[in-house]
């Protein structure tokens, strides 16, 4: 029976057939091929690094190698989760040693063996080597590393488990040596470039004045909108035009789109019967087993075969059933989200955290002063009176109550030791039997009637339970296969697609501009076999095969490509379209600006209440953004650029068009010594540096990356 939970998410029939089919083809292609292949062709390399091809196998062996590197450092073997971020670690590896480190030969950068010394038990030792290696009171114990060291280079062993322990503390010793080694290279490369980096007093003086620098000005703002969309005409070389001007702005990498349906996987009523069923049998055999702990963990499919519980730690499905949490007790199935559950008690006990549960009122004083205490009182005293008169106290709450439980009646559902202040846990937990209290109680918050509903208890549950999931069985894993594969056949285009999902009153998602490296699609998360087939296989118009995810299966079609490179004119004509009206706009509302004379306020009435006057008195050159229009540095330099009492011309901003006048400019008296500007601007530049120096050397790779062929 141990076995329940792996043989109930075993594969449908169509998958074996498929694992079948696909291991027939492995081995024909052993036996006829012609070299090494891939399952998708001859085509076995990856992607190219600084002019050299980087193979399917040589990027497997890199990945092997991080993969292993995992399991040394976890004790485990990477899952689904890891294994991504491995594959990308692998690449980023060929990277380093394909394009990077040729990088630092040619300048020669080289790290000695004292470095390496240094760094591995020296004054400049990597701190990760120094924290492994703590005796008991947290200080760095130097022969057990040395200790370390002797056992991993020195000979290897004879005998069979000791000679594997070696060889896997060599090579984690080995790998992580080289990384530190290839480390220490990378920043002596990045010194070298970084010491180049420099700013004169000149640069520290002008940043400054940028940070110091204040302009007071007046300023009329003309949103572009203020001119109607039907007033002008875009013409396809206005469009042209700034295409051409802007081409850097359209830079693409290659993506893709596609448009899918789905045919979700889902328990039936019937599985759903079958898996409670099933559970009822196991709880026939739960009720006569003396091992209860070791029965549920064999039986179960849940992470908590064996849980101990406090009478408010009970879980919803038990909470209301404490009369029946006696030992040996078989309880269940339960439905519980999406699993049904069997528990048995296997002991109570009394535990020092007692639960019990209550309803109050609470009545706020106005003050600190005795006199609004008292008044207080007597009101919560009088309501508590008319609740032992007969009055419901539910009723009560809702009137009086002063805090959130008004609205529930009062209703503080339970609590265990510590969860209330003090004075009114002790009246709650010295209560012996259900009901209201007879006086009111005082805390800090003010005085508080209280029901007992549920008196203290300080029992403790043993539980042993067995879950089981409610999955879809075979047979709805087939009809659902079926329906999508069905849906697929003799499809041709978009067009066709789209009608036979209306007809089939199945929705069409879309999912735009998924990259190569992608993993995830919308909800239906970790879709890789669609983004593989999308970027290996499709092309515009062809329909997919089946994909079989977690809890879904899929049909997709690919709608769209970008390439990588700049993109064309026909497919950001309509992105661009909207800065061109804007610009049409902007020289619109300019001439008839210039045409007219007078003050701002004058020229803001010929644009009516959508045109805004405003002014700033402290305006600064790097704030880059205007009170009233946003973000707009050209408009701040703009404005910086006139002289005191001037008034600049109308001119095109962000949004809108401006006219401003500078009324004052104070700039900032000099000062002796600009170094603090002058680091600060270095320390920037040094910090950009670091990042650029490392895409700067991809960049000149020339990287080819199809890794998506094959993962």
């Amino acid at each position: 029976m141990a076995l329940i939970g792996t043989l109930r998410n075993k594969m449908t029939k169509w998958v074996v057939g498929f694992v079948a089919i696909a291991i027939a083809a492995f081995v024909l292609n052993d036996l006829f091929g012609n070299g090494t292949r891939s399952v998708f062709g001859n085509e076995n390399t990856v992607g190219k690094i600084g002019g050299s091809t980087i193979t399917l196998k040589e990027y497997q062996d890199a990945i092997l190698e991080r993969e292993n590197n995992y399991a040394l450092n976890f004790g485990r073997q990477p899952g689904d989760r890891e294994r991504p971020l491995l594959q990308q670690q692998a690449w980023e590896l060929l990277i380093a040693k394909k394009a990077i480190k040729p990088q630092f030969e040619k300048v020669g950068i080289e790290v000695t063996l004292d470095e390496t010394l240094d760094m591995i038990w020296g004054k400049n030792m990597d701190e990760n080597i120094k924290n492994s290696f703590l005796d008991s009171a947290g200080n760095f114990d130097r022969k057990a590393l040395l200790r370390y060291i002797e056992g991993v280079e020195g000979p290897a062993p004879i005998e069979p488990n000791a000679l594997n322990a070696w060889q896997q503390g060599n090579f984690r010793w080995v790998t992580y040596k080289n990384e530190l080694l290839l480390g220490r290279e990378r920043i002596k490369y990045e010194n070298l470039l970084l010491k180049t980096n420099y700013v004169t007093v000149a640069e520290a003086e002008r940043d400054y004045h940028t940070q110091n620098d204040v302009a007071e000005v007046k300023y009329l703002y003309v949103p572009y909108f203020v001119v109607s969309d039907s007033s002008i005409s875009v013409s396809d070389s206005n469009l042209k035009d700034y295409y051409n001007r802007n081409k850097a702005k359209y830079k693409a990498e290659q993506t893709r789109s596609l448009s899918y349906v789905t045919f979700p996987i889902v328990a039936s009523s019937a599985d759903s019967a079958e898996i409670r069923l099933e559970l009822e049998k196991i709880a026939n055999d739960f009720k006569t087993v003396k091992e209860d702990s070791l029965f549920a963990a064999a039986n179960t499919e849940g992470k908590e075969p064996f849980t101990r519980y406090t009478a408010s730690s009970l879980p919803t499905f038990l909470a209301d059933k404490k009369d029946q949490l006696t030992i040996g007790n078989v309880m269940g199935p339960f439905l519980d989200g999406n699993s049904f559950k069997v528990v048995k008690v296997v002991k109570s006990g009394v535990d020092t955290i007692g639960t019990a549960r209550a309803s109050h009122i609470l009545f706020k004083w106005d003050n600190e002063t005795d006199a609004a205490k008292k008044i207080a009182k007597e009101k919560a005293r009088k309501v508590l009176a008319e609740i032992k008169g007969g009055a419901s106290f539910a009723a009560k709450a809702r009137e009086f109550g002063t805090d959130g439980t008004a609205t529930r009646g009062g209703d503080l559902g339970s609590f265990s030791s510590g969860g209330m202040v003090k004075p009114f846990e002790q009246a709650v937990f010295s209560a012996k039997k259900t009901g209201v209290l007879n006086d009111v109680v005082e805390t800090q918050f003010g005085y508080h009637i209280i029901d007992v509903t549920e008196v203290v208890d300080y029992t403790s549950y043993s539980v042993a339970t067995i879950e089981l999931q409610i999955l879809p069985s075979d047979e709805t894993q087939n009809d659902a296969f079926l329906k999508a594969q069905n849906f697929a056949i003799d499809l041709s285009g978009l067009d066709d697609f789209t009608d036979r999902a209306k007809k089939e009153n199945l929705i069409v998602m879309t999912a735009n501009d998924l990259k190569t490296a992608d993993r995830r699609i919308n909800t239906l998360g970790e879709a890789r076999t669609m983004v593989t087939w999308l970027f290996r296989d499709a092309k515009i118009g062809k329909v997919s095969d089946v994909f079989p995810l977690d809890s879904d299966y899929v049909v997709a079609i690919m709608t769209e490509e970008t390439k990588e490179g700049i993109r064309s004119f026909e497919d950001v004509k309509e992105e661009i379209a909207p800065a061109v009206r804007n610009e049409v706009k902007g020289k619109k509302i300019i001439e008839k600006l210039k045409s007219e004379t007078g003050t701002l306020d004058e020229l803001a009435k010929l644009f009516g209440t959508d045109a805004i006057l405003a002014s700033s008195s402290d305006l600064k050159l790097n704030s880059n953004t205007l009170p009233s229009v946003g973000l707009d540095p050209v408009a701040v330099g703009k404005i910086f650029s006139l002289e005191n009492g001037k008034r600049s011309e109308p001119f095109a901003g962000e949004n809108g068009v401006l006219v401003a006048e500078l009324q004052n400019k104070t700039i900032a008296p000099s000062v002796g010594d600009y170094s603090v500007f002058r680091n600060q601007l270095l320390q920037g530049l040094n910090g950009k540096s670091a990042y650029a120096i490392s895409e700067a050397l991809k960049e000149g790779a020339n990287i080819v990356d199809k890794r998506y062929k094959f993962f």
